[in-house]
């Protein structure tokens, strides 16, 4: 079961705010990487706080020692300064599956074995969540204990989705409070209170095929156990909040305050990805860039 000691994280914050950057060990670091990285240890050092390193590898199909070395070494050249041992996700799915069966005692999940390709073929055509992919058209959802049971027996794989209809009925039970989430700027001033919208997400998965967890499930129970207080992230994670602020309502974890900052893009307008194998600071330190000039780069990107 995931607990957290409420009135120990209102301590712990008071004393420490607590910043964290947490990258996949799943290819090279970029010049986007190395933005967020400095966004979150700076904003760390301006409010005197503390500054954590977290290793998000539940992907262990394509997460690799090497990147993870290789990672490493970029944001120690890069000047970054971290807390001592670094919380790897993969070491850690015991604790996921516990926050999942969780959410499984209150009847808020249910196993899901349709396939991207049954998924896609089924969705209502124009439907897509906020990532831009179809739309979850509730395949498998009204499964018999019987089918299901049969199905498991027969070894077929199954990822588990959030009945979302249910989890914002039982959210709400809990705090009868609009759902929302705090956003604050780079200066840290006055944060805007946003209204968060997980229905637009659809019964998003919580815990994939391959592994007890999913990215949305992992970073909250993490974020939580590790007393963090400001979550700093790129851009593109702005709606994901939706989602994590029901997860954290529904498992009971404490809300942290966002920031979401720009992305860096690329010369035809897209976000650097490593998928489309943008140079990677492995590469800018090989021609000779130094992290004065790493800054200048990031800087000329996001005025």
């Amino acid at each position: 079961m995931v607990t957290i000691d409420r009135k120990a994280h209102y301590n712990a914050t008071m004393r420490d705010l607590i910043f964290r950057f947490a990258p996949s060990p799943n290819g090279h670091l970029h010049l986007g990487h190395a933005f967020s990285a400095l966004v979150s240890q700076d904003m760390a050092k301006k409010s005197g706080g503390r500054f954590l390193l977290r290793i998000e590898d539940i992907d262990v199909a394509r997460c690799r020692p090497g990147f993870e070395a290789q990672m490493l070494d970029d944001l120690t050249w890069l000047g970054l300064d971290w807390e001592r041992p670094v919380r790897r996700q993969s070491e850690h799915f015991d604790t996921y599956r516990s926050a999942i069966g969780k959410l499984e005692q209150m009847g808020l999940v249910y196993p899901c074995f349709a396939s991207r390709k049954d998924i896609s073929e089924h969705a209502v055509p124009g439907k897509s969540d906020p990532d831009g992919a179809p739309l979850y058209p509730g395949l498998h959802k009204e499964l018999s204990i019987r089918d299901i049971a049969r199905r498991k027996a027969a070894g077929e794989h199954y990822a588990m989705r959030l009945d979302m209809d249910k989890a914002i009925v039982k959210a709400q039970e809990i705090s009868p409070h609009p759902l929302t989430f705090r956003e604050m700027n780079q200066d840290m001033g006055d944060a805007e209170t946003v209204i968060a919208d997980p229905a637009r997400w659809g019964d998003a998965v919580v815990a994939r095929k391959d592994v007890p967890t999913s990215y949305h499930l992992s970073v909250v129970v993490d974020d939580a156990l590790q007393g963090i207080t400001h979550v700093t992230r790129g851009r593109d994670l702005f709606a994901a909040t939706d989602i994590h602020r029901l997860l954290q309502v529904l498992l009971g974890l404490p809300e942290p305050v966002y920031h979401h900052h720009a992305l860096l893009t690329a010369g035809d307008g897209r976000k650097l990805s490593k998928s489309h194998g943008d140079r990677s600071l492995k590469n800018l330190r090989e021609e000779g860039m130094t992290v004065q000039d790493i800054r200048k780069m990031i800087a000329e990107k996001v005025r």
